[in-house]
């Protein structure tokens, strides 16, 4: 049986991420192969920020004291406390993943992915900039990437903090490159030799809502909208404009992995529960990737807020403008709140979607099994 590792973002307190991290671990196993995850040593992020230096019980103390700057119901921001104190003690075992760190394991092969794992021009300090993110040091027989992303990481970033020709050595070890957004795929063309192959995220390709058999069925009495959307992202304006949108079509607004100030209730659950809360909301509102992709694994109408990157500030235009037109979705697109209400009116054309997912998930079948199991008939 081959000994498989994943390089992730599995430690990181999201829902994404750890429905990203369990679905590729499960898409590996179907292979007949025993997966671990591995763990990288955070670096120092090349973008300064204020949190850069603190010690970590010192951040944590500031993220925990900034909760209560958001405008949002003062129980929400003790529930969502709570719901951060309490994520990795009750999630982090069910991707078999303990407190003890997991470096440098001796593996026949390591994927690095999903997620932004090549994001490495950002101030996030729970990454920073590792190598070991680009395979650094591994003890792999064999090293390949799955649907990797640079995030919000471009060419000119990576030229500007003088990491070029590092980065390139670093992927030119490679046996094998997936990324899953085109802004990825150019970096790795641009600063390489290898050829890159797109793949879709895990939560996409592996069919959760057939196969995993954690999703709990839910019998909700009210209806609801989620707003998907991590916490002081949603503007003012755009929490004005939800709240008076739901109230018109009689939905109570669930926020989900984040609290917001139109929200009539912050949900703190699972990740497998998170899908099963979107199975039977009534729309969804997000801004983030993984949100778009909840929304579209469960049929749902939805709309995706997109935010313009301003020199070295948060934006996503870059992963979920590829997603959704690689989908054929790119009309649920929106930078104008407003528009939520004609988008969401229509539903989404899933059986063209469904035919592209299905395609990508063969795609990526044979990717893992030629790279991992060496045989594509397998």
């Amino acid at each position: 049986m081959k000994k498989v590792g994943i390089m992730s973002m599995q430690r990181i307190a999201n829902y994404g991420s750890f429905l990203q991290a369990y679905g590729l671990k499960s898409l590996i196993e179907e292979l007949g192969c025993a997966v671990e995850f591995v763990d990288y040593h955070v670096g120092s992020p090349l973008i300064d920020s204020d949190v850069k230096n603190q010690n970590p019980f010192t951040r944590k103390i500031g993220k925990g004291l900034e909760t209560f700057k958001y405008k949002a119901p003062l129980k929400h921001k003790f529930e969502f406390i709570k719901y951060k104190q309490q994520y990795a003690k009750k999630y982090m075992p069910l991707l078999g993943i303990s407190e003890n760190m997991n470096y440098n394991p001796k593996l026949d092969c390591l994927v690095i992915g999903s997620d932004e794992v090549f994001n490495c021009i950002q101030k996030n300090t729970n990454v920073g900039y590792s190598l070991e993110l680009f395979g650094k040091d591994n003890k792999a027989n064999t090293l390949i990437s799955y649907a990797a992303s640079f995030g919000n990481t471009t060419v000119q970033k990576i030229e500007k903090y003088h990491k070029t020709e590092e980065l390139g050595n670093l992927l030119n070890q490679f046996d094998a490159i997936s990324v899953r957004d085109n802004n990825s795929g150019s970096i790795v063309s641009t600063i390489s030799s290898k050829t890159p192959v797109y793949h879709l995220d895990p939560v996409l390709t592996y069919d959760y809502m057939h196969k995993c058999k954690d999703i709990p069925e839910m019998d909700i009495k009210e209806k609801y909208l989620i707003l998907y959307a991590y916490s002081g992202r949603i503007t003012e304006q755009e929490a004005d404009w939800i709240q008076a949108y739901a109230k018109k079509k009689k939905l109570k607004v669930y926020a989900i992995g984040g609290i917001q100030k139109c929200a009539d209730r912050f949900i703190d659950c699972s990740p497998f529960e998170v899908l099963a809360y979107f199975k039977n909301a009534q729309e969804i509102i997000t801004d983030t990737f993984h949100g778009s992709i909840f929304s579209i694994i469960n049929h749902k109408p939805f709309t995706t807020i997109i935010r313009k990157s301003v020199g070295d500030s948060y934006g996503n235009e870059e992963k979920l403008s590829d997603l959704l037109k690689r989908l054929n979705l790119a009309d649920r697109m929106t930078t104008d709140i407003e528009t939520v209400q004609t988008i969401n009116s229509k539903m989404p054309d899933y059986s063209n979607t469904d035919s592209i997912i299905a395609s990508y998930r063969k795609q990526a079948k044979e990717y893992l099994t030629t790279n991992i199991v060496g045989d594509v008939n397998e």
